[in-house]
């Protein structure tokens, strides 16, 4: 392979995963990875873990460092957005902290911008006059969004919290928070807690937070979140079931209903978007523009069974870089697909799935012949529970 330049914007799974490929695989080759932030290669998963104080530093998060990174001969630009993409003169325009501006050369760039928390339409949460981190509402997604969570617990000193959202990080929140001594309440829209495994490990799930002393509450929509003229309280309303309308105080509410794909580079530059507004990608990562990758997040996933979708996952992001990385030095390496596979532990609960759900398998296009379920629910004294969810075909 002749030596190129390869740019990669983002700093997580898919980024470095690309950046780190092409030097494995040709160290004359010059790679620059654009990070808007100052947190190259931090674990996205791991936040709940640091809020709880398990993880005692937040530089622990890290999977490798910034040394680390500049030691593989990769140029790491760090508190650096990508403003825009010139595909005509390939060209990737960049802002740095200070203001300036650059255009960065490259025969092929890489797009790894990831997912951003999605906002739901929650009075409270939208407009002018938005609630926000100051009035203890947080999303949480990234390492800013961190940071000012850990502002606020040590600055409110909150004794409860409300968890908007019970998928995977949701749940991890519940735990950390409880393990901080809070007392919490997780609100869900949907029937059944991990709503993307079938209900009855959902159910498990649930047992387990009310365990722990966690208020579940299922199928309830968040409808406002609103302070209390009189003081830091919370409030937020809701309405459960069979229609009916409560409101849950609180000194901290904790917003993460899922992400979307953060595209807004590619599709400015005029990239093709799929599913879920995804950047469209095929097998090689390639998009719709000349010598333009993506990888990750911010792209379509390539499902083994069900074909094109969107599937945010570390370790799909993770593969999908390495292919990334490879294809943008001249390779032809396809991605094989996803099958979805994930885990989730939940105090002392350990919950994975793989595979298709009832739901996503009866509405597959594909013709997939009869599916296997398993599952298991050993339990031992002092270790987490084990319980699994899956389908092979």
């Amino acid at each position: 392979m002749a030596s190129r330049r390869i740019v990669a914007v983002g700093g997580s799974d898919a980024g470095i995963s690309a950046a780190l490929r092409a030097r494995e695989l040709d160290p004359d080759s010059e790679v620059t990875v654009v990070v808007a932030d100052a947190y190259p290669n931090f674990s996205i998963c791991g936040i709940p873990y640091y809020v709880s104080g398990e993880v005692g530093h937040w530089n622990d998060r890290a999977h490798r460092t910034l040394a680390d990174l500049k030691a593989t001969g990769m140029q790491v630009r760090t508190d650096t957005l990508a403003t825009g993409i010139d595909v005509t003169g390939k060209r990737l325009s960049v802002r740095d902290a200070d203001g300036g501006t650059e255009q960065l050369p490259y025969d092929a760039l890489i797009v790894g911008t990831g997912a951003v928390s999605a906002r739901p339409p929650i009075e409270g949460l939208t407009g002018p006059d938005a609630l926000g981190p100051t009035d203890g509402v947080q999303l949480l997604h990234s390492m800013g969004d961190t940071f000012q969570i850990m502002r606020t617990l040590a600055a409110r000193r909150p004794k409860s919290a409300i968890v908007i959202g019970a998928g995977y990080i949701g749940l991890e929140m519940a735990e950390a928070l409880t393990t901080r001594g809070l007392t919490v309440t997780q609100i869900e829209a949907l029937p059944e807690v991990l709503p993307t495994v079938d209900a009855e490990l959902g159910a498990l799930v649930h047992a387990e937070l009310d365990h722990h002393g966690v208020e579940v509450l299922t199928g309830t929509q968040v409808t406002a979140i609103t302070r209390d003229p009189s003081g830091n309280l919370l409030q937020v309303r809701a309405t459960g079931l069979a229609g009916k309308t409560f409101t849950r105080g609180a000194d901290l509410v904790l917003v993460v209903v899922g992400v979307r794909p953060e595209t807004a580079l590619a599709a400015t530059a005029g990239a093709k978007l799929g599913v879920m507004g995804a950047i469209e990608v095929d097998e090689y990562m390639r998009t719709s523009l000349p010598g333009v990758y993506a990888a990750g997040d911010c792209a379509v996933t390539h499902h083994r069974l069900l074909g094109k979708t969107w599937l945010p996952l570390g370790t799909t992001a993770h593969k999908q870089g390495r292919i990334a990385g490879e294809n943008a030095l001249g390779g032809h390496r396809w991605f094989s697909g996803s099958l979805g596979t994930q885990v989730v532990k939940v105090f002392d609960l350990v919950a994975a799935r793989t595979g298709l759900r009832d739901l996503p398998l009866c509405a597959s296009p594909r013709r997939i012949p009869a599916t296997m379920q398993c599952s298991g629910e050993p339990r031992v004294k002092g270790r987490a529970h084990l319980i699994v969810n899956c389908r092979f075909v």
